[in-house]
């Protein structure tokens, strides 16, 4: 009697799950959002790391660069339309995309699918390190667009507690994977980057950008933890008020 042989199970090919438009009003908030990650977040996000790289250089020249943000024509409006709103959609709706996934790395062990999920997990904790950092700078303590020069001294307090020295590395190292990597999904999604020749080339050219951007937020936590601590002036201290 003939034997039957077994068929050969079917095998997943390694790569990136293929991109799905949405439609209608979904698809529309998920254009936007991923429109809002690039501009107008990721080139604050670039001008925020090369800023904050002037730590490195001292406390005064940290502070010059902080007088000199808050010195901008319309610096209210600027962050308000071009940062706190952008974000703060970014965020909800990031998150609203977050809880509505499926966590199915283990059925389905696509490479693209384990980045998709870094992109989710790096998101929150990016969005959790935003919401302590803008609390505790601008809404505590020292007001800096008063004192900009006490800028230095704030900052290089919370770092007098270990944990929160962690706490900015892990936030650093999540915000610059996140965005790199939703860059190259931008491209992608929006027809830059055709092909699968043209994305791989692309995926490198944003692998190098996470690292170039993990490196100079290790340069500007290097900058805030050589100098010796300097405590903010309690003359200039003010207990912070929505303005």
């Amino acid at each position: 009697m003939a034997s039957t042989a077994n068929p050969a199970a079917p095998r997943l090919k390694p790569g990136v799950a293929p991109l799905r438009a949405g439609e209608g009003t979904s698809f529309v908030l998920r254009r936007l959002h991923s429109l809002s990650g690039v501009i107008p977040i990721g080139a604050f996000l670039l001008e925020h790391f090369i800023s904050n790289a002037e730590a490195f250089k001292g406390a005064i020249a940290y502070g010059k660069q902080v007088e000199f943000l808050n010195s901008l024509p319309g610096v209210f409006l600027l962050e308000l339309f071009f940062i706190w709103i952008p974000i703060l959609y970014h965020g909800l709706y990031g998150i609203y995309i977050w809880y509505q996934g499926d966590n199915n790395v283990a059925a389905y062990p696509w490479s693209g699918n384990w980045l998709y999920n870094s992109q989710r997990w790096t998101g929150i904790i990016a969005l959790i390190y935003m919401v302590q950092h803008t609390y505790y700078l601008r809404f505590t303590g020292v007001h800096l667009p008063t004192h900009p020069m006490q800028a230095f001294a704030k900052v290089q307090g919370e770092f007098q507690h270990p944990w929160m020295v962690v706490f900015y590395a892990v936030g650093i190292i999540a915000a610059s994977w996140h965005f790199s990597y939703g860059l190259w999904l931008f491209a992608a999604k929006w027809g830059i980057t055709t092909g699968e020749r043209a994305r791989r080339r692309f995926g490198y050219v944003c692998t190098l950008l996470a690292f170039g951007l993990i490196l100079i937020g290790a340069v500007s936590m290097y900058g805030f933890l050589k100098t010796p601590y300097q405590p903010s002036d309690p003359n200039s201290t003010e207990n912070i008020v929505m303005r």
